[in-house]
């Protein structure tokens, strides 16, 4: 299986040590199965560096799902498992939990802030999941241990400055005719309903030009 690591570098080797804590599963290192997203993830990481970011490919031997010696967690999508799961992660400086790999949606800054009101008493978890009803298609992949990172090993690399093809016209367009910054644009971009459809061959993206597109997205965010 195919993955990708969104970051400020090229990933050659992984250290454990240096991954940040506080994350949705766990101090680890996160892939996603979505190339759009790891791109995002390295467009944002890369502009918190003051350089480019780097998307690395890797190749994730599956078979870890049905060996015995690895524990893994897997959420279906966002429910109250992995709602008290993601909460631990958060509120503890400490690694608390064994497993070797977990595997579910993510908190983005959307539900991240979500969250935060959470912890500071001023939403319930009824009305956290109320406001979660049309969640944004996402996927990550957290490797917890030393053991799992054998599972992984680092194939390619690309530059990320834009978004390729179609979201690169957009983004240069929403600059141009709105007078977006380049993250302004990006981040409207991929908070869209449009960017979320991209994966579903039922659409067929592939028939419409990236004017379009465009034309579509502005309707979308009535711009």
């Amino acid at each position: 299986m195919r993955v990708y690591h969104g970051s400020y570098t090229r990933i050659v080797e992984i250290d454990l040590s240096k991954c940040e804590p506080q994350r949705d599963f766990g101090q680890g290192f996160y892939v996603t199965k979505y190339l759009w997203q790891a791109e995002y993830w390295a467009f944002r990481k890369g502009e918190r560096e003051h350089t480019e970011g780097v998307v690395t490919e890797l190749e994730f031997d599956e078979n870890i799902y049905h060996n015995k010696k690895f524990n893994v967690l897997h959420f279906e999508g966002y429910n109250d498992e992995w709602f008290d799961f993601v909460i631990l992660n958060r509120k503890s400086r400490k690694h608390e939990h064994d497993y070797d790999i977990v595997e579910g949606p993510v908190a983005d800054d959307k539900i991240q802030r979500r969250l935060q009101r959470f912890l500071n008493g001023e939403i319930t978890r009824p009305q956290f999941f109320a406001e979660l009803k049309y969640p944004k298609l996402s996927h990550q992949i957290c490797f917890c241990t030393t053991q799992s990172l054998r599972m992984l090993q680092p194939k390619d690399y690309t530059v990320v400055r834009y978004i390729e093809n179609v979201g690169e016209q957009i983004i240069r367009l929403l600059i141009a005719d709105y007078g977006k910054s380049e993250r302004e644009a990006f981040e409207l971009f991929y908070s869209s309903n449009i960017f979320t459809e991209f994966p579903d061959d039922k659409i067929r993206f592939t028939d419409k030009s990236w004017r379009q597109i465009y034309e579509m997205l502005k309707a979308e965010k009535k711009l």
